[in-house]
């Protein structure tokens, strides 16, 4: 099997709501959205093997509550199983990020009971999720959102947020897409980090997204960052 980590952040208290967390890096992804900002992690390759990444998890039992599998996209390694159970046994909480275009790899780790949270981008829709993605995979995330509907899970939606990429009529689409299809909960919209290398060279975003008006009354759209 392939080395399945990239890196490890040991330390955050922003990834993991309320939980003091380490994120394990997955090296790759089945996308290559135009804003991200971890190139060298979705092209690049593993360089901690499942062993090293289980020490290293025993090792920081007394000091952390989470672990957040991101990358890259996590659930495209067969190792996420024996790493989601081997965290899950010294008693860690797990969070997944995901792009949601492996709906079956979900559906497993929630039947196994090794999910107690789950991040889920929302790209776009259609033309627009395709063209920041390079991938024609919108139909996962419509199967991943009525999984994870189904499951009874704690999750959330995001969106990064580039002012060229996506407009203030998207977004409002986008909720009503949610809304269609009975989400209720936080939809977070992360504005796009300026000054920071990204798999595509993008103009300087303009951090001028009006939210006053976008909450319904089971959404509340929230954003998560300011930078700029």
């Amino acid at each position: 099997m392939p080395n399945p980590i990239y890196g490890i952040t040991p330390f955050t208290l922003l990834d993991y709501p309320n939980h003091p967390a380490c994120i394990l890096w997955f090296a790759g992804c089945n996308m290559r959205c135009v804003y991200c900002y971890n190139p060298d992690i979705v092209l690049g390759k593993g360089k901690l093997s499942l062993q090293d990444t289980i020490r290293f998890l025993e090792s920081r039992q007394a000091l952390l509550q989470g672990v957040v599998f991101s990358g890259g996209e996590c659930t495209l390694h067969p190792a996420i199983f024996p790493l989601a159970r081997a965290a899950k046994d010294m008693g860690y909480r797990v969070k997944i990020d995901t792009n949601g275009t492996k709906p079956h790899v979900l559906k497993k780790l929630l039947d196994e009971q090794l999910i107690d949270y789950i991040a889920l981008d929302f790209k776009g829709i259609g033309k627009k999720h395709e063209n920041i993605t390079q991938s024609g995979t919108f139909s996962t995330f419509s199967t991943s959102l009525a999984l994870l509907q189904s499951a009874g899970i704690s999750f959330e939606i995001r969106t990064t947020w580039h002012s060229t990429l996506l407009t203030q009529d998207d977004i409002s689409t986008m909720i009503a897409y949610l809304e269609q299809h009975d989400y209720q909960g936080d939809y977070f919209i992360q504005y796009f980090m300026n000054h920071v290398e990204t798999l595509e060279t993008l103009p300087y975003a303009q951090h001028i997204l009006d939210i006053g008006h976008l909450s319904t009354t089971d959404i509340r759209v929230k954003i998560r960052n300011g930078l700029s």
